[in-house]
This record gives C-alpha cells, structure tokens and sequence, in this order.
C-alpha cells in the first residue's frame, strides 16, 4: 500500500462520519485537512473499541500499534499515514496516549467525583485534539496551548450536558458527583425525566461554567492564521449555541 493510499482511506473514514467537532474543514488549508484525517482516523477506531465493544485488550493492541508505528512501518493504513504525520509535524506521541488513555477510562469509570477529575478527563479526551491541530499549523507555545485546553475542554462539556439525557440510560452520568449532591439531584429523578427546579439550577451553573472556559480559551482566535481562526470561531460559535438551546 502507498501512502497516498493510505491517506484515501483515512479521508473516507474521516468524511463517513458525523461528529459535532467538525473535522477537516475545507475553511482550513488542504495540507491541514490531508494530515487531519489519519488523526481522526485513529482516534475514531479508538472511539469505537471504547464505546461500542468496550475493548480493552483492542486498545492496548491499538496503543501498541501506535508507539510500533514511530519506530517502524506498520503496514495498517491509519498508522502509515498517521507515523507520516507524526514525523513531518514532529507531533508529541504521548498526546496520541493521552487521547487512549481516556478511551480506556471510558470502559471502566462512569462517575465522576467532582470538576476537576472531569476536567483531568477532558485534559486527555478532548485537549489532544486542539494542541495537535495547533502543532499542524506551526505553533508550539504553551500561551496557545492554555486557551486551545480552554476552548477543546469547553467542547468536551458541552457535548456532555447536551447528552445527560442519553448517558444515563447507558449507566453513565458526567455531571460531577459533588455538584449533583450540592443541588440536590438525584441519579434517579434524572433518568425518570423528572428534575424539578433543583435540576435546571444546577444545570444553569454547569452551562455558566462552561461558557467561563470558553471565554478563557477566546484569545486564541486572535493568535491563529486566518483561516483557521475562522475555523475556531465557527466552532465556538457552535457550542455556545448548543450551551444556548440546553438552557
């Protein structure tokens, strides 16, 4: 297989698939959009063994495949193309692990104690993403960094509360524990569909949480190219209106 083959399969995966975090955007530059796709690629099997399978022992081969693919060619054609990516961008491999990381948490843990373990979640599940798409178009400097964690955790929030609903019927609830006791919601009242007021106040203060990190992560769009500055602010733009339609 050629890489430009491999590269092809990874766009088809890459653009057979629905997520909310848009991916490959044609608002970015085509070289960006071309090293885009083995990344999603990557992640989105990783996603599937998590969520569908809940695969351990297919992520550990995944995560083995994936440190194999650096120091030798992995005839697999996600890890062609994504060792190619990884070698022209000098791209951080343990950002690739932390994105594993979280798949694998995903098996075992469903709860969460409190924000700052959920934060340290979306560190790893989501934060990945934002500072590989920064290293694709030359930045490395940890003041860019800290507002894309801002922005990517944002985005990992939003998507949870917009899911509550769907979660807990899978045994899986987001909402930090601590903050459910502080409100007095119960896991129950949750999944019967009726919160009462205590729910929509405690669900005010989580959206108003997460409108804070995005606004934290806002400088960003003003240190970033063009294009992709208007990637981000579509993206932004995106999830406060999803914050917006919760509420």
């Amino acid at each position: 297989m050629t890489l430009d083959q491999a590269y092809q399969i990874c766009r088809e995966i890459t653009t057979s698939h629905y997520e909310n975090f848009p991916v490959a955007s044609r608002l970015l530059p085509a070289q960006s959009r071309k090293h885009i796709y083995p990344i999603y690629a990557f992640a989105r099997h990783a996603d599937d063994l998590a969520d569908e399978a809940g695969d351990r022992e297919g992520l550990l081969a995944w995560r083995e495949m994936l440190h194999r693919c650096v120091r030798e060619e992995v005839a697999h054609p996600i890890f062609l193309a994504l060792a190619d990516t990884i070698r022209r961008f000098e791209l951080p491999v343990s950002l690739f692990d932390d994105l594993l990381s979280a798949f694998l948490q995903d098996i075992d843990q469903q709860r969460y104690p409190d924000m700052a373990a959920l934060h340290d979640y979306c560190r790893r599940s989501a934060n990945p993403v934002g500072r590989i798409i920064l290293y694709l178009h030359g930045y490395r400097d940890e003041r860019r960094m800290a507002c894309s964690d801002d922005i990517c955790t944002a985005l990992q929030l939003t998507n949870f509360w917009q899911d509550v609903q769907v979660d807990i019927t899978k045994s899986r609830i987001y909402i930090p524990q601590d903050w459910l006791a502080r409100y007095r919601v119960s896991e129950e009242s949750i999944l019967r569909r009726q919160p009462g007021p205590e729910f929509a106040s405690l669900m005010e203060a989580l959206l108003q949480h997460t409108r804070r990190k995005f606004a934290s992560g806002k400088p960003l769009l003003a240190q970033v190219q063009y294009r992709l500055r208007w990637e981000l602010r579509f993206t932004v733009a995106g999830g406060l209106r999803i914050l917006d339609k919760i509420e």
